[in-house]
């Protein structure tokens, strides 16, 4: 089993940062894929970024240039949000792939933009 715990959530004025942080336990070994993915109210889950274990990154084409994933996939990863904007404001959660493609979410981190 593996655990992933989020934090750095929070309330942020438009045009500000935040920093997520994703702490990965347990059978960590396996993992090939960490990212971030967001929930808005009354809409569905929707990819943010992910990074590999062998480096490679990727985005979400509303997020690009503003957002920077970073980290180790077998240990924390992070999320460096700037230039937020109020259409940001969404639950973050976590996610996490091994090698046998088994899907690990966390709990969620609140991140709210006001205006």
């Amino acid at each position: 089993q593996m655990q992933l715990v989020e934090s750095g959530g929070g309330l942020v004025q438009a045009g500000g940062s935040l920093r997520l942080s994703c702490a990965a336990s347990g059978s960590i070994s396996g993992i090939t894929d960490m990212g971030w993915y967001r929930q808005a109210p009354g809409k569905q889950r929707e990819f943010v970024a992910t990074t590999t274990s062998n480096g490679r990154t990727n985005y979400a084409d509303s997020v690009k240039g503003r957002f920077t994933i970073s980290g180790n996939v077998k240990n924390t990863v992070y999320l460096q949000m700037n230039s937020l904007k109020p259409e940001d404001t969404a639950v973050y959660y976590c996610h996490a792939v091994n090698w046998s493609t088994r899907e690990y979410w966390g709990q969620g981190t609140q991140v709210t933009v006001s205006f």
